[in-house]
């Protein structure tokens, strides 16, 4: 594996590590991001691979050179549960940060923030739900998607300033426990989203959905699907996390290469001892994917996902992997 990319790992309890050869070595970042706290959100920025953001349980904090050194932002945010930091690909001064609940943008590269009138559903299951995930669209930045866990789907045509929620993504209200989005330009263009189920398909922007179920594990058990990844690089080729719960005791990385129309299983070197959790790439050095299982496995792929390798080093719980080109 060629050592070209530095890698972050962020945990719950062990903060937040960072490695400058690949996975080879090492560094726990001491400070200001604390120890032993809970890092769940790590983004590099599309347009600058030495400025990365973290979003953890007490704050935001940002790196401008590769992770070296951190600062922590002065946000509204400070001391809420942060799940998920999107950088705008188009306006790289535009962020979004996922809360528990709801969501927070900047327009001014983090130096003020506001909470955003998502409306999220407060009746479900898990409450405060989370805001597990913010996608810019990559047709058009002024479309945003906001996904949540068992209060499904939301989306703004103006940026962030409006929201609409969306149709349930499926018949039963777990369908909506929503953990992963993507979306693949093209006619028709294809939302992905994934669940409890397996994966939703849209191809009319949200309105209605297909269901795509994975293999189980056990015969009568469940698929449960956690993240996806669209290749940078090349949107045919998609990745799924899935495994059989959560956190599950086993997984499997789900890939395919036609634009989802068919889907296999890459053969990894150690079975995942929980759900295949996060996934990372960076257009800068898009045939290198990490892929982390919640108990702490890592495994790399450098030809695009079709041959993995596994870390000899694993963590605790893992929550977000992110790639950065040296």
């Amino acid at each position: 594996m060629a050592q070209d990319f530095t890698m972050f790992v962020g945990t719950v309890g062990g903060g937040l590590n960072v490695s400058s050869d690949g996975g080879s070595s090492w560094n726990q970042i001491r400070s200001p991001v604390p120890t032993e706290g809970n890092v769940r959100a790590v983004t590099v920025y599309p347009n600058d691979p030495t400025r990365v953001i973290a979003g953890t349980d007490v704050g935001v904090f940002r790196s401008e050179d590769q992770g070296e050194t951190w600062e922590q932002l002065d946000t509204p945010i400070d001391g809420i549960h942060i799940w998920t930091i999107t950088v705008d690909p188009v306006d790289p001064s535009i962020l979004f940060a996922g809360t528990r609940p709801g969501v927070f943008r900047s327009k001014d590269d983090g130096e003020t923030w506001e909470e955003l009138p998502v409306n999220v559903n407060l009746n479900g299951p898990i409450v405060p739900p989370r805001t597990t995930t913010v996608l810019v669209d990559p047709r058009d930045h002024q479309t945003v998607w906001a996904g949540v866990e068992v209060a499904g789907l939301y989306r703004s045509k103006d940026g962030g300033d409006s929201w609409t929620a969306l149709a349930n993504v499926g018949p039963q209200l777990m369908y909506d426990d929503i953990h992963g989005l993507a979306i693949r330009p093209g006619d028709p263009t294809v939302v992905f989203s994934t669940s409890p189920f397996g994966l939703a398909i849209s191809t009319d922007e949200g309105d209605s959905w297909d269901h795509h179920k994975f293999p189980t594990f056990d015969p009568g058990g469940s698929s449960y699907c956690r993240n996806i990844l669209v290749r940078p690089d090349n949107p045919d080729v998609m990745f799924v996390g899935n495994g059989n719960g959560i956190p599950g005791v086993t997984g499997a990385i789900r890939r395919t290469v036609d634009g989802g129309a068919t889907w296999d299983t890459p053969e990894l070197p150690v079975t995942p001892n929980s759900v295949v959790y996060c996934f990372s790439a960076h257009v800068d050095v898009p045939d290198c994917v990490a892929a982390a299982s919640i108990y702490g496995y890592i495994y790399l792929s450098d030809d695009g996902g079709q041959t993995w390798s596994k870390l000899e080093r694993e963590f605790g719980e893992i929550r977000t992997v992110a790639i950065s080109p040296n």
